[in-house]
């Protein structure tokens, strides 16, 4: 079997592969011309960020069974083309985290300290000491928003640095996170409140794009100083520059900006703003680790020993994954909106299969459940393979039972997340020909179709209740699709979803958990 190496790797790599009873093919800077007369003949490519592989790259690829990425991010391959043709398009997210989390460091010296700004003063000849008075590291707060790997680096060398750390990462184990973060908190706004530093380490998606606005500015210290190193978007540049000139936040370090090259990005006309060209990951020794750790990912792909951080899902048989489809879907629905509505860290998850469903490969749905409750919180990297490596990780239990119970419905899977602060189910099924139905949310029997912005709230079966929710939710002219009620016994708790057309703004949230007799309201993304 044949291996390109398209971009420039160590040769280390090279023998490694070779040991594995490959043959090499050394392509560092192949042209896309080139590349297509040979990709034919190939059964793995590695590359770093400089060869692009294209659908139209693919169709010629008839023999290609892995692509690997010596880096993080796979957008300069076309993931959907190569797994239409059953490609395992595989990354290498290890290599880099020490990296990451140093340069993380060093941005929170160089803001505490004004490094750059009084090296360009002092190189310039000047000698303005009083100007550029710090402030202490050891014995202030930082808060650390993502306990992944990158996250508890920080955490282990801001702990040795004699700062108090606190951290926020709802979907990683109290287990895990205590070994790194001791003083874990429930909800963002605890940590805002306490932090006289602020770091982001969680990756770019719909869930976490502008997590910190105006609103979480708001709540934080006046004086406290907030450091990106991990994707651009996450932190509101407009709320952010408005904040520093405000006085409200003392300044900021960023390696990362949601246009790259930042040309004409206004952040960086200020002098409190210390910022770096994407280097978190650039070291010599990040760079040949993470070509190491793809050499060795191809080599056991390649010769039977399976497939590491899989970014796209290797294909099933077709005429399994079809008839199982409807579950599929709803499956991963049914994580998507229970990891949206519950607090604190995941203990467990517990999966429970009723009926007919229980004769097919359960393995599928499960991992789809698995996909949907990660997806909010993790990069593209999370499918039917990852999944459970993901879960295993962060210590999270999953227990699956099959049972031969009776139930209300043809096929049932219900699924329960157990966490310190209590547990929250959501139970699904397939009507007729393919129709996923959410049926039960935390006892209350219900009947929803899955639809992109939901609504979940909790509350008192009390008159006037729905036609509240409709007023206010009417008067942000936000058109509701489908309505459902829930309750238990007349004028007890109860509960209702919502089916929106468009997105809920948070001030429209705000003003619906004021309303008389809600206690909760949750906005669900599908």
């Amino acid at each position: 079997m044949q291996v390109i190496i398209a971009d420039e790797l160590p040769d280390i790599c090279i023998d490694l592969l070779e040991k594995a009873g490959l043959q090499v093919l050394k392509k560092p800077g192949i042209k896309a011309d080139e590349l297509k007369t040979i990709i034919g003949a190939c059964d793995g490519i590695i590359l770093r960020s400089g060869t692009k592989i294209t659908a139209a790259l693919l169709e010629k690829a008839d023999k290609l069974k892995a692509i690997c990425r010596a880096g993080v991010g796979v957008d300069n391959v076309d993931v959907s083309a190569a797994t239409k043709k059953g490609i395992v398009v595989m990354n290498t997210p290890e290599g880099n985290i020490v990296s990451t989390a140093e340069h993380t460091v060093a941005m929170l010296f160089s803001l505490s300290r004004y490094i750059p700004q009084s090296h360009s003063s002092t190189k310039a000849g000047k000698w303005e000491r009083k100007q550029f008075t710090g402030v202490q590291i050891a014995g202030k707060t930082i808060g650390i928003i993502g306990l992944g790997r990158v996250g508890r680096q920080v955490a282990k060398r801001a702990n040795a640095m004699e700062m108090k750390v606190i951290g926020y990462d709802p979907f990683i184990s109290p287990e895990i996170t205590s070994q790194f973060c001791p003083n874990v908190v429930n909800n963002l706004k605890d940590l805002l409140t306490q932090s006289d530093y602020i770091t982001v380490h969680v990756p770019s998606n719909s869930e976490t794009k502008n997590l910190i606005t105006q609103t979480e500015i708001a709540q934080m210290k006046k004086g406290v100083r907030i450091i990106n190193c991990a994707r651009g978007g996450i932190v509101s540049e407009d709320a952010l520059y408005h904040a520093i000139k405000s006085g409200h936040v003392a300044g900021a370090a960023l390696d990362v900006f949601e246009t790259e090259p930042p040309v004409g990005n206004k952040l960086l006309e200020l002098d409190q703003v210390v910022t770096t060209p994407h280097l978190g990951a650039s070291t010599e020794e990040a760079q040949y680790a993470v070509a190491l750790e793809a050499a060795n990912q191809m080599a056991d792909a390649l010769t039977g020993r399976g497939f590491r951080n899989a970014v796209n899902l290797p294909p099933y048989n077709p005429e399994e994954y079809a008839k199982l489809k409807p579950y599929i879907t709803l499956a991963e629905k049914m994580g998507a909106l229970l990891i949206q509505i519950v607090n604190g860290g995941i203990q467990s998850v517990e999966i429970v299969y009723t009926g007919d469903i229980c004769k097919k490969n359960v393995q599928l749905t499960t991992d789809s459940l698995l996909v949907g409750l990660l997806r909010p919180t993790l990069d593209e990297g999370v499918n039917l393979v990852s999944a459970p490596h993901l879960m295993s990780e962060r210590g999270i239990k999953v227990n699956v039972t099959v049972s031969s119970g009776a139930c209300d419905f043809t096929s049932l899977i219900t699924a329960k997340i157990v966490t310190p602060q209590g547990e929250k189910t959501i139970a699904g099924t397939v009507f007729g020909k393919g129709d996923p139905r959410i049926v039960d949310i935390n006892g209350y029997g219900i009947e929803v179709a899955l639809s992109p912005h939901m609504l979940i709230l909790l509350g008192k079966d009390k008159p006037g209740l729905i036609g509240n929710i409709g007023s206010v939710l009417g008067n942000r002219k936000i058109n509701i699709s489908h309505m459902t009620f829930g309750r238990k016994e007349s004028g007890g708790n109860a509960i209702m979803v919502v089916s929106v057309d468009a997105p809920v703004p948070q001030e429209c949230l705000r003003e619906i958990e004021l309303q008389k007799n809600i206690d909760a309201v949750y906005l669900a993304r599908l």
